[in-house]
């Protein structure tokens, strides 16, 4: 099979090799899929440029963990009426040591192969993995939302634009925080009722302007270290900051007292290592979306598998605005 891989950390264009493997096998309880698109995530391009640190979990890693494609092969334990089955994947890293989705096949456990529904193409089928379940447990893992109002931080990104519209579907006001006014329409677009400049300096003052001095029921932080000041100044007593990543400031110094003055949950959302049961709640939350056409997904461009070492870099250049995949058919 044709596969992308890396043997050792660095620029994309210098690490990514595209070239023959041989074709993995299902084992007890996985599914071997043909995958046609893979999804690129921070994540992804953290892992290979070095970032995250730590050594490499394989002498050559096949990147993404996200993907769609076709069941062609199921292991012992699984149905073989699944064989032919259109499906979105994540988890492709958890496989085996080095294993990814930015190749012809890959192999998932049969409950991370999840059903696409009829007349979604496999181009929306590769946005969802991360992006979608961080998501999810990001907005929801506390309950629901409705009537209360979500600050969504950066919100034109992959897991934001999906946290918007989760958001709103649950009931609730949205204030997005967004750059520039293209992704401020986006965000707008999406269901967000008002947007605000986060790097403005009053960027506090008009949050607080929007929520009649109340303040915000919950931020969805895409930045955690970058953003304390802003956050710290615009939640509401009990309110909830659910952090998905923090990357400006990677070891932020938190300002204890401030929010334990108003009794702020703090969590720290990993969209790759969610319990059993969120996961399930994430996959027939989304199931139930996308049969009714009730998301939007956003798409920055597809790349052939010749050129992933430029979709890394478009990923990595921050300027990207919705998921960068990768086609490994045409």
């Amino acid at each position: 099979m044709r596969a992308v891989w890396y043997e050792k950390c660095g620029a994309a264009a210098d690490v990514l090799r595209l070239g023959d493997l041989a074709c993995p096998q299902p084992g007890p309880d996985q599914v071997l899929v043909r995958v046609l698109v893979s999804g690129v995530n921070p994540h992804d391009v953290k892992k290979r440029s070095g970032w995250t640190g730590g050594s490499l979990p394989a002498e050559r890693v096949i990147p993404h963990s996200d993907g769609a494609g076709v069941v062609a092969a199921v292991g012992s334990g699984v149905s073989g009426a699944r064989i032919g089955e259109r499906v979105w994947v994540m988890h492709a890293s958890d496989a085996y040591a080095g294993a990814g989705a930015a190749a012809e096949y890959a192999i998932v456990h049969e409950d991370h192969a999840v059903p696409l529904p009829h007349g979604v193409g496999f181009d929306v089928g590769a946005c969802l993995g991360v992006p979608f379940m961080t998501a999810h447990d990001a907005v929801l893992r506390d309950g629901p939302v409705a009537g209360q109002t979500v600050l969504v931080q950066g919100g034109a990104g992959a897991v934001a634009a999906y946290a918007i519209q989760i958001a709103v579907l649950g009931g609730a006001d949205v204030i997005a925080s967004a750059s520039s006014p293209e992704k401020a329409g986006i965000a707008m677009r999406l269901g967000a009722r008002a947007t605000v400049d986060y790097r403005a300096a009053d960027a506090s003052a008009h949050i607080m302007q929007l929520t009649s001095g109340r303040g915000v029921n919950r931020i969805i932080e895409v930045d955690f270290g970058a953003n304390l000041a802003l956050d710290q100044a615009v939640i509401q007593p009990h309110g909830i900051i659910a952090s998905y990543s923090s990357s400006r400031v990677r070891e932020p110094l938190f300002p204890y007292y401030a929010f334990a003055s108003r009794a702020v949950t703090i969590h720290i959302v990993q969209g790759m290592l969610l319990t059993h049961g969120r996961a399930r709640a994430g996959i027939r939350h989304v199931t139930e979306l996308l049969s009714g056409g009730l998301l939007t997904h956003m798409i920055a461009r597809i790349f052939p598998m010749e050129h992933t070492a430029d979709a890394h870099a478009l990923q990595e250049s921050g300027t990207a605005i919705g998921k960068v995949l990768v086609a490994s058919a045409d």
